[in-house]
């Protein structure tokens, strides 16, 4: 319940508003010039509403500002001079109403003064939560090899220059690419990400460079594309070995010069912007084969950080596997205590091809079959396990080739049980296709009498 203080020259007003102001839904509080600041000090409010009689009143506002910074700031004014108004608004109220002051006018001016205490409050939550997920300290690194990696980035980040970062997918290049811009200079600019394999390639000119109104059939407006919005801030650009070789120049002459074209347009735009680009392609192969510019990879190889895949880190695994347990069981509002010996021995043991990406959807889809409160080995979907290498074989002690049959066989069960033996439903749950999971079920035997009924009519 918003909590509301009235600062009033008598209390007369305030019993005047409480006549014509329904406010159920807000805890009010009023009180005289003198007492304000005893109660500014002792407690905490989501807004004022201040009474002006004259100018002098104005020097309270920046009282309230000195105790409760963050509360919004309405002025309840007799006058209605134009001066007044302005130095009010430019002293930091949020409003400024004037006599006679009616139910609706004050009730509308408070709820958009605490609309936008709300949204100040969300910014200011969501820059800690940034600078927390951003830690370089707080990245899960327990290999040497992702330690040495966490370490050069650390460097990287102090610096201005081009930095290259390969690796498989899912191996969370872009998540290390935000943790370089904001732990740079750059941090209070914006971060730009663009993926060059998910715009096609008529569009990724315009979406890089804009493009001017009329310049080509759909170009209704002028477009500023996302170097120049990025202006003093990053650009990260995702498999950036996709992007096409007419598309490579321009970038490569954006990389030197700083400055581009929009196109269809002849105004040169310079733009101050850091980039980082990655790729899970071999670039030097792609620059072999004609499909990458040599002078392009000179270009954004400046600095280079290779990100090992999670096979060759598996010291990371597990409390990996614990972070986003509890950050997953969180979303989904579902306590999780952790996993049993034989799951972790499973997640320890696997290749994950996917990487990151992969054990997050894994770990997502056993938060929601489990129902024990623990992760067993029946809760993880994971349908390539049977086909491991030799030395992977030999490190999986708990399961075996048969188990793994049977426990499918129960997922499965479980998922149709839970849907209501609808196949549709049962195969979003399971994270795959229905043309899958119909698959498994006529190889694993399962039967259901809707179906058979169903068969027959």
């Amino acid at each position: 319940m918003p909590k509301l203080l009235f600062v009033l020259k008598n209390k007369g007003v305030f019993d005047q508003l409480q006549d014509s102001i329904s406010l159920k839904n807000h805890e009010l509080h009023a009180c005289l010039y003198r007492d304000m600041k005893s109660r500014l000090t002792g407690e905490e409010f989501d807004a004022v509403i201040l009474q002006v009689q004259a100018q002098e009143d104005l020097a309270e506002l920046s009282a309230i500002g000195s105790f409760n910074p963050y509360a919004p700031v309405i002025i309840l004014g007799e006058a209605t001079e134009s001066t007044l108004i302005v130095k009010a608004i430019k002293e930091g109220a949020f409003d400024y109403l004037t006599q006679p002051f009616t139910a609706d006018t004050i009730s509308f001016a408070l709820s958009k003064a605490l609309e936008n205490r709300n949204l100040k409050d969300e910014i200011d939550y969501l820059r800690r939560e940034q600078d927390i997920i951003y830690d370089f300290e707080k990245i899960i690194a327990e290999s040497p090899s992702m330690k040495q990696t966490i370490s050069s980035l650390k460097k990287f980040a102090h610096t201005d220059s081009t930095i290259l970062m390969t690796g498989e997918t899912g191996t969370g290049k872009s998540f290390l690419a935000g943790a370089i811009h904001f732990n740079s200079s750059r941090k209070g600019h914006p971060y730009i990400k663009i993926n060059c394999t998910n715009i096609p390639e008529n569009l990724l000119e315009s979406e890089l460079f804009g493009h001017e109104k009329g310049s080509f059939t759909g170009a209704n407006k002028t477009r500023i594309g996302r170097l120049e919005q990025a202006k003093n801030g990053t650009v990260f650009l995702d498999e950036v070995g996709e992007m096409p070789l007419l598309l490579q120049s321009k970038l490569l002459r954006f990389l030197e010069e700083k400055s581009f074209e929009r196109v269809g347009g002849n105004k040169t735009i310079h733009s101050d912007v850091r980039v980082i680009a990655a790729t899970n392609r071999i670039l030097e192969e792609q620059v072999k084969e004609g499909k990458f510019r040599e002078d392009l990879y000179y270009r954004i190889n400046v600095l280079r950080v290779h990100l090992p895949p999670l096979r060759d880190r598996k010291e990371c695994i597990e409390p990996l596997c614990n972070y986003l347990m509890n950050k997953i069981g969180r979303n989904l509002k579902k306590t999780v205590k952790g996993f049993s010996r034989e799951a972790l021995s499973v997640l320890q043991s696997y290749s994950w091809p996917g990487n990151i990406r992969q054990v997050s959807n894994t770990i997502e889809r056993a938060i929601i079959l489990e129902d024990t409160g623990v992760i067993g080995i029946k809760d993880i979907i994971l349908p390539e396990l049977g086909i491991v290498s030799p030395a992977e074989e030999n490190n999986i002690r708990h399961v075996t080739l048969s188990s793994i049959v049977d426990n499918e066989k129960d997922l499965i069960l479980q998922a149709l049980e839970k849907s209501l033996w609808i196949q549709k439903d049962a195969a979003k749950m399971l994270g795959i296709s229905p043309r899958v999971l119909n698959y498994k079920i006529k190889v694993l035997g399962i039967t259901h009498a809707r179906w058979r009924k169903h068969k027959t009519t």
